[in-house]
C-alpha cells in the first residue's frame, strides 16, 4: 500500500500583510516604481521569503521522509528524501511560480490579492506495509512535517528575543525594518506558524487528516475518499471566505505577546 504524504502552502492575508506592511509608500530615492510598489524592495523581500519557504518546505518533507524511515520504509529515504536540500522536495509550480504569484499578487492588493491560492511540495512517498507499527507510524509520520515547522518557529521566536534583547523592536521583524535578517526571523516565523496551522486542518489531503483517520473506524473511509476528491476545492474556499485567517489570528497574537515578554 503506496501513499504520499503532502505538505501544502497557503497564501495567508494575515502571514503575508505581516511581511509585505513596507512595501508601499516606501522611498527609496531613485529606485524604480511601479504604482506605490518599491520594485528594489519588493524583490528583496521576495527573496528572502523564498529562503525560508524552501527552508520551511524541505524540513517539512524531510520530516515525513526521516520518521517512515525510523518505522522500517526506507522509500522515501532510497529517494534522497530525507534531507534539507531544497532542490529534493521542490515542485516548480507548486513551490516555485504558485508561491511568487501569491506574494505578488497580495503586494498589490485588491482584487489580486484576495484570489486564494494553495501550493505544495513533492510529495513524499511512503508504503505503508513496510511500517512496524501501523496506527503509531501513520500518526507520527503524518506529524513530523508540521514538528519540523514548529521547530522552525521555536528557531525564529529564539533569533527574535535575542534581537530583541539587542535593541530591535517586536515590529522590526513585521515590516517595519530594512534590515534583512529582520525580515528573515519574521518570515520564518509567520511562513512556519502558517503551515504548521494549515497542515493540522482535518481536510485530505492534508496532515490533520490522516491523523483524525488513524482514530476512526474504517466505515469512515468512504467519506474521506470523498473529501480528498474535492480537497483543494475545500481548501480554496476556506481560506476565501476567512475560515483560516480565523483560526490563525489567536495565534499571531500569541506570537506578538511571546516576542513582548
Amino acid at each position: 500500500m503506496g501513499k504520499e504524504w503532502h505538505n501544502l502552502v497557503v497564501k495567508t492575508t494575515e502571514s503575508l500583510s505581516l511581511t509585505l506592511a513596507d512595501l508601499t509608500g516606501c522611498e527609496q530615492g531613485k529606485n524604480s516604481k511601479m504604482g506605490e510598489i518599491d520594485i528594489a524592495n519588493l524583490v528583496s523581500h521576495l527573496v528572502v521569503y523564498m529562503v525560508v519557504l524552501l527552508l520551511a518546505i524541505s524540513a517539512h518533507e524531510a520530516g515525513h521522509a526521516w520518521m517512515s524511515y525510523k518505522f522500517g520504509d526506507d522509500t522515501a529515504y532510497l529517494l534522497g528524501r530525507v534531507t534539507l536540500n531544497p532542490v529534493k522536495h521542490t515542485d516548480p509550480i507548486g513551490t516555485l511560480l504558485i508561491p511568487i504569484l501569491a506574494f505578488l499578487f497580495g503586494a498589490i492588493g485588491g482584487g489580486l490579492g484576495s484570489i486564494p491560492l494553495i501550493g505544495w511540495g513533492i510529495p513524499t512517498p511512503v508504503n505503508q506495509r513496510k511500517w512496524t507499527n501501523y496506527k503509531l507510524a501513520n500518526v507520527m509520520v503524518s506529524i513530523a512535517g508540521v514538528l519540523a515547522n514548529l521547530i522552525l518557529l521555536i528557531i525564529g521566536i529564539a533569533a527574535a528575543k535575542i534581537m530583541i534583547s539587542q535593541g530591535f523592536s517586536i515590529y522590526d521583524f513585521f515590516g517595519q525594518s530594512q534590515n534583512p535578517f529582520a525580515i528573515l526571523v519574521g518570515n520564518m516565523m509567520t511562513l512556519n506558524l502558517s503551515l504548521f496551522l494549515f497542515n493540522l486542518l482535518p481536510f485530505p489531503p492534508l496532515d490533520g487528516s490522516k491523523i483524525l483517520s488513524t482514530f476512526l473506524p474504517a466505515s469512515f473511509e468512504p467519506v474521506f475518499a470523498m473529501l480528498e476528491q474535492f480537497g483543494f476545492i475545500i481548501l480554496m474556499a476556506l481560506i476565501y471566505i476567512g475560515v483560516f485567517r480565523l483560526i490563525i489570528t489567536p495565534f499571531l497574537y500569541g506570537l506578538l505577546y511571546i516576542l513582548s515578554v
